[in-house]
């Protein structure tokens, strides 16, 4: 995954990425005390640009707000190292992973006394599920692990530790011969993939699951549902979807900034529609790729010029 990446941005500098290292003894590393964000720069027919990445700033500093993390770089700073370090590592389309965590300082469970450190990372990186995936669609099973809820850890936040409960559905899926998981929240209705939000699509109508599901908001679900729109289809944003709704769905797919628009064909070895990619599906994907590819001026703002 990172063949050819030369350098890291890490607090305020380039460095080789050999050594864009921290301490054993860092928070994060013990406690989970992180927040990053997953952002995807296209190569489009403007040029290479990053797709919504003011959204995705905005959710970064919002993440780091429920721990008390005050993230010493400000937007402006964030934003031009990021493309400086695209433009550096000579990539015309690639993934960014922003990430602000908690240092080598005290290690009691408050975290207040260990510095925070930020990082920026680039690489190339292509379908997150496959590029098959995009036309065939995937196989998902239901995991036995549930979705933590926003009462318990802040679910708009990406915070790094709360991630291990998507390892743990995603380790499951993978075990048991599928391609990723569902995940209930904790009243047992349908809250999102472990790396994705989940749409279904049902009399020609689009359902994802409300805030109030404990999922995360994310910025290619805020996407979908705003080129949906523009389509002219219904979308139902704050719903609860019961896991038997899945079975019965016309259509299911997962959105995401790694998983982009992609088909689900199946859930717990139960075909959805004829199994293959559906026509709403297949007209919001190729809309979202028309998109990316042309940054068109109706969606201009979507894109931030590298």
């Amino acid at each position: 995954m990172f063949e050819g990446v030369e350098e890291v941005w890490m607090d305020g500098e380039f460095v080789d990425f050999e050594d864009a290292t921290t301490h054993v003894l860092s928070h994060a590393l013990h406690y989970g005390t992180g927040v990053f964000e997953g952002v995807r720069c296209y190569d489009t027919a403007k040029g290479s640009a990053v797709f919504r990445w003011d959204e995705h700033l905005d959710r970064f500093y919002q993440s780091a707000k429920p721990y008390d993390m005050e993230i010493p770089f400000d937007r402006d700073e964030l934003t031009e190292a990021t493309l400086e370090l695209i433009r550096r590592e000579g990539l015309d389309s690639c993934y960014i992973r922003p990430l602000a965590f908690r240092g080598h300082g005290p290690l009691g469970v408050d975290p207040r006394g260990a510095p925070v450190s930020v990082t920026v990372a680039v690489w190339p990186w292509g379908a997150y599920l496959g590029e098959e995936a995009l036309e065939e669609g995937v196989d998902v099973a239901v995991s036995s692990w549930r979705k933590h809820a926003s009462s318990q850890i802040p679910t708009n936040s990406k915070t790094t530790g709360a991630y291990v409960n998507s390892v743990l559905a995603s380790l499951e899926a993978d075990s048991n011969g599928y391609v990723e998981a569902i995940v209930l929240n904790k009243e047992g209705n349908v809250a999102e993939g472990p790396g994705e939000n989940l749409f279904l699509v049902r009399d020609g109508e689009l359902y994802t699951t409300g805030l109030s599901e404990s999922i995360l908001d994310g910025i290619t679900r805020q996407s979908v549902i705003e080129i949906a729109e523009d389509l002219g289809y219904e979308v139902h944003d704050t719903v609860s979807i019961s896991r038997g709704e899945l079975y019965t769905a016309d259509e299911l797919f997962f959105t995401g900034t790694a998983a982009e628009v992609t088909p689900i064909r199946s859930v717990d070895d139960n075909v959805i529609g004829e199994g293959t990619k559906g026509p709403v599906t297949d007209e919001i994907q190729t809309k979202f790729f028309e998109v990316i590819e042309d940054a068109p001026e109706a969606y201009a703002d979507w894109f931030t010029p590298v």
